[in-house]
């Protein structure tokens, strides 16, 4: 940059400040306390030298310069004859949440890529204090200077940007194809910005991500997203909410599901059931059966989408976005537990009415209530309750999809001999959700009247042994189920099968961006996915 001010003596003077190469090239003289020097070469080394050394300890470098302009000057004038002043070095001290966010990302399966128009020196120091020099296996990983990306084809940006962790000296151009790059290696690409030429890679990236703070007008309108306090630290934040989220959905759609299949099982091959008549008797009547779905399941289910965020959620890689929230883990989980469910309801209806009840089905039992269909309406209020209380129950296992019910948190879980209690309390809507839901089902089977003329069951006694024991064959075979998917690995991806070997069970991208520094604003690079940022060239 260039200024011209007058001076008191009346004369013009202009002042030269910017990249010491391109400055070295415009000056012809030094300045020395004994007055002006001529620039030789040893001069040029040694100030070449001096950069090099300020650039090595992470301070921008700028080089001064100033000259005496003739009246009459021309606009060549200016750019040359300058008398070198000397370099000044600058820091842009990190934030400290900075490196601590960054050891998060790399966790989560996120590289962080930079962007700068730093010199290499400089953008490399940083990166070094970063931790940005490395991947999560401890490879190295370059720095690029821009005029190392001149001549390259398609494959080479895609290879360079893809091995390498900071980009010096780069154009809006090379911003553009380092995106598309990285895009053409099947990565999920973000990238953040703030300035005017960064408006084309904003939008040629999966997502934009522009600073509130410090962006320009151009760079916003071209994001997908403004971030607006320009930290990363939010980002990091918003991460881990996105993938708290999913993994929320994930289990509300397992908790609904597990119960659909378990109703399924029982109530089709219910139909077998037949009275002298040779009508199927329901083992659940259709009221007994909108109570479940309407008021059991739809709480927990509630409750399970306002669960806070697991304690290895930001050590786990991304998912796979083109799998969506029905991964295969849930699909064979919620077979699993809705075949063990449905089939305790459906045993235990079969020992009441085949056992003590000895095959009595009564007359028309799914109309009304008569001493003929007594057994058959004991045996309703026991699978009633049951299944009430094995959907209840359920909510508190889908609290994880792999961590045992008894020690859900895989941080306090060391420190606690048995979490349980404090881990289900933590949800304080679940755990009420799943209590209230459980004492309600006394009412609907006691209250006269309401018991048979509108749920088709009445009180019952011996039976209610089997509702409960039934809660402990369902825990247990949960519980195995877990304990399989951990002992074998099954469904179990990057750092989840790496926990688990090292026994840390028991007995899953894009992201966003900030600014490290108080100028310096920088991306993400997930695996599956990766996020550039980028500064003001």
């Amino acid at each position: 940059m260039i200024t011209v001010h007058r001076t008191p003596e009346g004369g013009t003077v202009a002042y030269l400040k910017g990249g010491v190469a391109a400055v070295l090239d415009a000056c012809r003289a030094r300045l020395a306390p004994e007055g002006t020097r001529p620039l030789g070469d040893e001069d040029r080394r040694r100030v070449i030298a001096t950069n090099e050394e300020l650039a090595a300890g992470a301070l921008r470098v700028l080089a001064l310069a100033c000259r005496d302009l003739p009246d009459g000057y021309v606009e060549e004038d200016l750019a040359r004859d300058y008398d070198l002043v000397g370099l000044v070095g600058m820091i842009d001290p990190l934030r400290e949440e900075a490196r601590e966010a960054i050891a998060t990302c790399r966790g989560a399966g996120i590289r962080v890529s930079m962007i700068t128009g730093d010199q290499p020196a400089t953008a490399a120091e940083i990166a070094r204090q970063l931790g940005l020099d490395r991947d999560a296996r401890g490879n190295p990983l370059k720095t690029v200077h821009a005029r190392e990306l001149e001549g390259l084809d398609e494959e080479g940006w895609a290879r360079v940007a893809a091995e390498s962790a900071v980009f010096a000296r780069v154009s809006p151009e090379h911003k553009l194809r380092i995106v598309e790059g990285l895009r053409r290696r099947g990565h999920v690409v973000a990238m953040t910005g703030d300035g005017v030429n960064d408006a084309p890679s904003l939008q040629s990236a999966d997502v934009g991500i522009a600073m509130g703070l410090t962006g320009s007008d151009v760079a916003k309108g071209a994001a997908d997203i403004v971030l607006t306090d320009d930290n990363f630290a939010s980002i990091v934040a918003a991460i881990e909410e996105g993938r708290r989220m999913f993994d929320n959905i994930q289990k509300f759609i397992l908790h609904l599901l597990t119960s659909n299949i378990a109703e399924v099982v029982l109530l089709i091959i219910g139909l077998a059931f037949q009275d002298r008549l040779g009508f199927s008797v329901f083992p659940l009547s259709p009221l007994q059966i909108l109570w479940i779905n309407m008021l059991t399941s739809s709480f927990p289910a509630f409750g399970l989408g306002r669960e806070r965020a697991a304690g290895d959620i930001m050590r786990r890689p991304p998912h796979d976005a083109k799998r969506g929230v029905f991964s295969w883990q849930v699909i064979v989980d919620m077979t699993v537990y809705g075949l063990i469910m449905g089939t305790c309801t459906l045993l235990t209806f079969v020992i009441i009415v085949y056992g003590p009840g000895r095959g009595e089905l009564g007359n028309d039992c799914n109309r009304a209530y008569s001493d003929a269909c007594d057994v058959v309406f004991r045996a309703r209020a026991a699978v009633f309750a049951e299944l009430t209380w094995l959907i209840l129950v359920s909510a508190w296992e889908f609290k994880s999809l792999r961590r045992s019910m008894f020690a859900l948190d895989p941080d306090t879980s060391k420190d606690r001999a048995f979490p349980f209690f404090k881990d289900i309390y933590d949800n304080r809507f679940l755990f009420y959700a799943v209590v209230i839901g459980a004492l309600s089902v006394f009412p609907t089977v006691y209250i006269p009247g309401l018991n048979t003329a509108v749920f088709k069951h009445k009180g019952i006694g011996w039976e209610w042994a089997l509702s409960v024991g039934a809660i402990a064959v369902f825990v247990a075979g949960v519980e195995a189920w877990k304990a399989c998917k951990r002992r074998f690995g099954w469904f179990a991806v990057g750092v989840e099968r790496e926990e688990e070997k090292l026994g840390l069970k028991q007995g899953i991208g894009w992201s966003f961006s900030k600014s490290f520094s108080r100028s310096r604003s920088m991306g993400l690079e997930s695996a599956g996915g990766v996020v550039v940022g980028a500064e003001k060239v």
